[in-house]
Parts: structure tokens; sequence; C-alpha cells
């Protein structure tokens, strides 16, 4: 009765339809992210600052002094407790004047450190030049890297990029444009035609036919039915919530750094036959030392004798008769009893001889 149960579960779980809600897969065509960038100062560094090589960072001390009234020759700049930064930060569509957001900041000379650091008041500035936000605080890097005079050195993570939290403060709204003449366009973030089929399908069911239409594998088009255009809002939030099944390409991805290897549900492998083994080779030396005769005039000799053993691994061969899914494939490689490294191999073999019905992915 265990082992019946056990299967009932198995043929249930493969044969569960996996959904999921139409915001973690598409994005409306007005949700998107402004990336912005600046140039500042932090001060307040220990000594661990650009030094007097990093002309730029001379130049931005002398010139902001000067907007202080303080005009210093740029030539008698000496300080190590400044360093020049650049600071990054993603800004969202729905993100409001006065909303506060982390910000990047990282090294632009040759400073050691930015930790004790404070960022001064930096403008943040989208592709078009236009500003959008100012950064200003203290840096927070995680971490430190202190450097002795006897030369040591003691260090914890990376003292050269760092976060000021909420240091960012939004002061003009970005563009956007969500619904123009009650339309509007939903994009995968992964484009299938299938699972954009799905979509449309999906929303004409809910809210009605020619509610939605499938313009390419990406772009979904959406009508704001008549009875909804007075609560627009409403509308997407119940649009977005609606699951769909998501169809995906049958992928395998290698990962030979780490040996990891990852396949989609939809992997398939024909009838072949897999062969596995290793040989391994080792060369020990051994010296021989040869002494020479009493009272002879000959010098002491060694000798290294080099000795090759090799040693071949049990080699196993496995006959697949095609494997549907995931689970049949793993069950197989997994009864040749090889290493990550090996199915990578294996993987890769099978792909060149046309057995393997994925897409090969090596990173």
């Amino acid at each position: 009765m265990r082992y019946l149960i056990t299967f009932l579960v198995l043929i249930y779980i493969n044969n569960i339809t996996f959904a999921q809600r139409i915001k973690d897969i598409a994005y409306l065509n007005s949700e998107h992210t402004e990336q912005v960038i600046g140039y500042g100062i932090v001060v307040g560094l220990a000594g661990t600052g650009d030094s007097y090589r990093t002309q730029f960072t001379m130049q931005s001390i002398t010139s902001m002094l000067k907007r202080f009234g303080i005009t210093v020759p740029q030539t008698d700049v000496r300080t190590r407790n400044v360093a020049a930064v650049m600071v990054t930060a993603n800004l969202q569509h729905n993100f409001k004047p006065g909303f506060k957001f982390d910000v990047i900041v990282s090294s632009l000379g040759d400073a050691t450190s930015l930790l004790g650091g404070t960022l001064l008041m930096t403008p943040l500035s989208a592709m078009d030049g236009e500003v959008y936000a100012f950064a200003q605080g203290p840096v927070s890097i995680g971490g430190y890297d202190f450097n002795t005079y006897t030369g040591n050195r003691i260090a914890r993570n990376h003292a050269l990029t760092g976060r000021v939290p909420l240091g960012g403060v939004l002061k003009n709204e970005i563009p956007q444009n969500t619904v123009t003449n009650n339309q509007f366009s939903l994009f995968l973030k992964m484009p299938d035609i299938t699972t954009s089929n799905n979509v449309m399908r999906t929303i004409n069911t809910r809210f009605g036919e020619n509610t939605a239409t499938a313009i390419d594998a990406s772009e979904i088009r959406v009508r704001v039915p008549a009875d909804r255009t007075n609560d627009v809002i409403g509308f997407l939030s119940e649009l977005e919530s609606l699951p769909v099944e998501t169809d995906y390409v049958a992928k395998v991805i290698l990962n030979e750094r780490t040996g990891t290897v990852v396949s989609g549900n939809n992997v398939q492998i024909k009838p072949v036959s897999i062969t596995h083994g290793s040989l391994n080779i080792t060369i020990r030396n051994y010296p021989i030392i040869s002494q020479p005769g009493a009272f002879s005039s000959g010098t002491t000799a060694i000798v290294n004798n080099a000795i090759p053993f090799v040693s071949q691994d049990s080699t196993s061969t496995i006959a697949i008769q095609g494997a549907t899914n995931v689970q049949e494939v793993a069950a197989a490689l997994n009864s040749l009893k090889v290493s990550p490294k090996d199915i990578i191999a294996i993987f890769q073999a099978l792909k060149e001889a046309g057995a393997l019905v994925a897409e090969l992915v090596i990173m």
C-alpha cells in the first residue's frame, strides 16, 4: 500500500500544471527603471583617500572650496582624507518626489578605503542629462581594509565600494505613461509565443473577447473595458493577479567553473547508449643514489627513476531508451555515478550526437 501511495503521488506531481501571475512574468509598458549616475566626493577618510597623483580629485576640492568663498591653489592641496567617487542608483517609475532610496558609491581614484567617509551632496542625472535626485550621507562598506607600517594587511570584503542607505532623495518625478487612450501594453520578461498566447486567452476569458491581442512573442496589447474606464487601477490590479500557464524553451545550463548543472522540465533525451570511464596516469620518482667505490675519484650521483602507474576506473555503460522529463534524465545520469564535471561532459557529448533535445547553455 505504501508503494502504491508513493506511485500515485508521483503521478499527481508530474501532472501538476504550474501557473504564474501575470505580474510575475510581465510588466506594463510604463514600468521601467531609470538608471542615474553622478560624480561626487567622499570626505572624512582616515588617510585612505586619493593621493595628489589623482588630479581630478584635487580639481574637485578646489572647485568645491571656491563655492564657499575659499581660494586654494591646486598645487597646495595635499590631503588623503578625500576620495572621488561615482554614485549610481536605479529609480522606479512609481517613485514620487521626496522618496528616499539607497545609492551605490564606488571609488574613482587611487583611494585604499572608503571606511568612515561621508558622501557630499551629489546630483544624479539620467542618460538625457535631466537631474532627478540628489544623494548625501555616510558611506557603509560592510568591511575594512587596514595596512600596517610593517607591510601586513587585514581586509574584509571590498572597501572601495559602499552604500549610502536612504541617502538618495528624488526631486523630480520620472515621466511615465501608464494608459493612453484606454490602451496599454504588457511585455513578457521572457518572450515566448505560447506564453504570449496564453496571457491573451486568460485576459479575454476574464474580461471579454477582444480585450487583449497578442502582437508577438513579447507584447500583448490590452484595451480597458468600457465599464472599467473609471477604475483603471482596480482593473490593472485584477489583471496582474490572473494566473497564466507559462511555457519555456527546453534548456540545460552548464557552469563549468562550479560544476553546476541545471536542466528545465521539458528537456528530453533520445534513445542513446552512454559509456563513461576514466583513465588515471601517475608518474612517481624513486631517486637512486650511487656511491663511488672506496679510494676512487668518483663522485656521488643521484638518478631519478621515473616509474609510471596506470589505473583505470571501471567503465560503465548505460542504454537510455528515451527520457521525456528531467527526472528521467537525472536518474539515467545518476546511475553512472559520475561527478558534476563528468555530467557536463556527457551533456556536451549528447548535444553533439543529436540525442539531447534542448538548448545547451555553457557559462
